[in-house]
């Protein structure tokens, strides 16, 4: 995909999600360079509790995870499904590579800059350990993958990164997701559990305001790379949670009564004050629900793995 059509379905998105009643932005588009440091700060924030307590379930699990990967027959590939900055893989990549283990790694990310920044951290931090990283879209590289080798696939899928889609879209992504992977392949997935609402709703309204200021960045984007006139000032970061569908939500409330004019898109939009965009949703789980959704993606769960507070699980399942 070239610059122009990136850009035109940028442009796209952003007109049909100011279009709807209630405004929405897309939260794939956090992700610019800014929005990539942005998210590796709020990542080792105090309040974002998710970063350590899957650690913990790595550091703690780390030769139970082997043993069940073990289970694939042979050398097996390891691809990892939004990479980041890898900080909690490298736990288990270490682990793997210093009991002789015979994989390979394919971190794949829409971000090639964050590609390159975990390529060349591996190269230095874990030597021994063979990287094929593979930049653009998750559907199209596992296909890709599924057509042009025959050894067994491990998918990653962290950071509760299933947590982001709204409604049955998860199902969905999860069921499309096993098309793409072969009878046997294993699946280990994260998930944020249900949890005290204060603790959830302080991971994202942070005392610094790392949270607010990625919230934001995406109007700047916007600015940037549309030509918008969107003034931050003018907008709110305001998270809510849910205790009882475990929805967490993200909004940028306008302050007040505003046009913003969009250059790319030729069209003014207008916000009502106080009217709500919404930029993200993060699904808080049950047991249950991860029952339910494995089940319905056609997977089965094969052993789950959790950290000493029951913050997080990783899910291990096997496609069916």
């Amino acid at each position: 995909m070239n610059t122009t059509e990136v850009l035109s379905e940028f442009a796209s998105d952003v007109k049909e999600g100011l279009l709807q009643f209630p405004k929405r932005l897309p939260s794939k588009y956090f992700y610019n360079e800014k929005g990539d440091y942005l998210f590796q700060q709020i990542m080792h924030l105090e309040e974002y509790y998710l970063t350590n307590a899957e650690f913990e379930v790595f550091e703690e699990n780390k030769a139970e995870i082997l043993k069940a990967f073990l289970g694939v027959d042979g050398e097996f590939r390891l691809v990892e499904l939004g990479a980041g900055d890898g900080t909690k893989t490298k736990v288990l990549l270490n682990h793997f590579v210093s009991k002789g283990t015979k994989f390979t790694y394919s971190p794949i990310d829409i971000s090639g800059s964050v590609l390159d920044g975990l390529t060349n951290a591996l190269a230095q931090e874990i030597p021994a350990l063979s990287v094929e990283p593979i930049k653009g879209d998750y559907f199209k590289a596992l296909a890709g993958l599924k057509r042009n080798n025959s050894m067994k696939e491990v998918v990653l899928f962290l950071g509760s990164n299933i947590g982001n889609f709204m409604g049955k879209s998860g199902e969905t992504f999860l069921r499309k997701l096993g098309e793409d992977m072969s009878k046997g392949d294993l699946l280990l997935i994260g998930f944020d559990m249900m949890k005290n609402p204060e603790k959830v709703l302080a991971a994202y309204n942070d005392a610094m305001g790392v949270t607010r200021e990625f919230n934001l960045n995406l109007l700047d984007r916007i600015n940037e790379e549309l030509g918008a006139n969107f003034d931050r000032n003018n907008f709110q970061h305001f998270p809510t949670y849910d205790p009882i569908t475990g929805e967490t939500k993200s909004h940028l409330v306008s302050k007040c009564t505003q046009n913003v004019h969009i250059a790319a898109l030729d069209e003014t939009f207008e916000f009502k004050a106080w009217e709500a965009i919404h930029t993200e949703v993060s699904q808080k789980f049950s047991h249950q629900m991860i029952e339910q959704l494995a089940k319905h993606a056609g997977f089965r769960i094969v052993q789950n793995f959790t950290d000493s507070n029951e913050y997080f699980v990783d899910s291990l399942w096997e496609k069916l």
